[in-house]
C-alpha cells in the first residue's frame, strides 16, 4: 500500500490549492479545489476525499478512465533549489454519491454532491 508520509504529506498539509488532472474522450482535463477541502476531510494514508461541487467533466472522465494524477505545491515547504516543494499523486478515482464516505463529505460540506475518492497508487515529491 502506497502511503502519503514525508514531505509529500508536509506539502499536503500547507498547500494551497491541488489540481486534479483526468483524461477522456476529449483529451486531458485539469480541475482544482482548495487544499483547505482536502485537509478537513483528513489526509488518508491511502486514500483523498474531495468534496465535488460541480466537476462534471472530471465526473464524465473518472466514468471512461479512473486514472487520476493530483499536484499540489507550496512554497511553505523547501524544495531542492530553494522556496517551494511539489508532490504528484497518482491513483485510481471513483465519485460517490450516497453512502458512509459521502455522508462524511456532505456533513463537512453541504454543497457537495458527491465525492471523489482517490485511491493512491504513487506519491512523488517535485521540485
Amino acid at each position: 500500500m502506497t502511503k502519503i508520509e514525508g514531505v509529500c504529506k508536509e506539502v499536503l498539509e500547507k498547500t494551497e490549492w491541488v489540481a486534479i488532472a483526468t483524461a477522456g474522450k476529449d483529451g486531458p482535463h485539469v480541475v482544482a479545489t482548495w487544499g483547505d477541502y482536502v485537509r478537513a476531510l483528513g489526509i488518508g494514508d491511502d486514500q483523498l476525499l474531495v468534496p465535488m461541487g460541480y466537476m462534471s467533466k472530471t465526473e464524465q472522465n473518472v466514468k471512461l478512465d479512473s486514472r487520476v494524477e493530483v499536484l499540489a505545491g507550496t512554497r511553505q515547504v523547501a524544495g531542492a533549489h530553494g522556496p517551494g516543494k511539489g508532490c504528484s499523486i497518482v491513483g485510481k478515482a471513483h465519485v460517490q454519491a450516497a453512502g458512509a464516505t459521502f455522508d462524511a463529505v456532505k456533513a463537512k460540506f453541504p454543497w457537495a454532491r458527491a465525492a471523489l475518492v482517490v485511491k493512491i497508487e504513487k506519491v512523488e515529491p517535485q521540485l
